[in-house]
């Protein structure tokens, strides 16, 4: 089973392009322990929320810009092993000084428990970051798959949400701070992609009229003041 690295970071504007070539600089040290894909996505539509937001996940400074990114793996183990191993490759020492404050960057490992349609490359993306209560994961999941439907029917191409199995707790920002989780709670990693950012915004404008009369879980297996998302549009993609 798949096995993702979900990462969320906020990297000076001015260094978009270091950012991306930084990113595949280290592409061969993941592909060399068995990852099966890279995907490195520049925010585009990243608004402020009223609880959580990128923003505020990050640390971010006005002259940042949030970034949401993936590496697949084929399984945890594999996963596992590998930053085990890369942790000790003196190649990890000499990759030089990142263009972003690492910091502020946090990340974890994450098991799919939806997936819907086929990953295209040069989809514009839509992350999603949430904490799910944790003894209802299969609410959420039966949630999920209960609305692909309608997101493929307004375009979407490939959606995918992921479980939290191994997140750690970070000493600046990690994916528990970021959406103010309880400890009965789980931190949910998940992208919907669409063929452009202008199928994005036209599919949100008739969800919106849609939502009010699509059923919903009673209780909801998530606090949706506390999910944060974002459009972000992909600049790299490796695999």
């Amino acid at each position: 089973m798949a096995y993702y690295t979900g990462f969320v970071a906020a990297v000076p504007t001015a260094n978009k392009d270091a950012y991306a070539d930084h990113a595949r600089s280290s592409w061969p040290m993941f592909k060399s322990r068995g990852a099966l894909r890279m995907v490195e996505c520049w925010g585009e539509d990243v608004t402020h929320g009223h609880t959580t937001d990128f923003y505020r996940a990050t640390q971010a400074r006005e002259d940042e810009t949030p970034v949401f990114s993936w590496v697949e793996w084929p399984d945890r183990a594999t996963c596992d092993a590998a930053w085990a191993s890369m942790m000790d490759d003196p190649q990890m020492q000499q990759m030089g000084e990142m263009p972003f404050d690492g910091a502020r960057m946090f990340w974890g490992g994450f098991s799919p428990v939806m997936q819907h349609g086929a990953s295209r490359p040069g989809s514009y993306v839509q992350g999603f970051v949430l904490p799910a209560r944790s003894d209802a994961k299969q609410a959420y999941v039966d949630m999920a798959n209960s609305a692909a439907p309608m997101f493929e029917r307004f375009g979407a191409r490939h959606q995918v949400e992921c479980w939290g199995e191994d997140v750690p707790h970070g000493k600046q920002t990690d994916f528990y701070r970021a959406t103010q989780a309880t400890e009965d709670e789980t931190p949910v990693f998940a992208w919907i992609e669409w063929a452009d950012r202008a199928a994005c915004d036209e599919a949100a404008r008739k969800m919106q009229e849609e939502m009010g009369d699509m059923p919903m879980p009673d209780p909801m297996p998530f606090d949706g003041r506390r999910m944060f998302w974002g459009g972000f549009t992909p600049i790299v993609d490796l695999s």
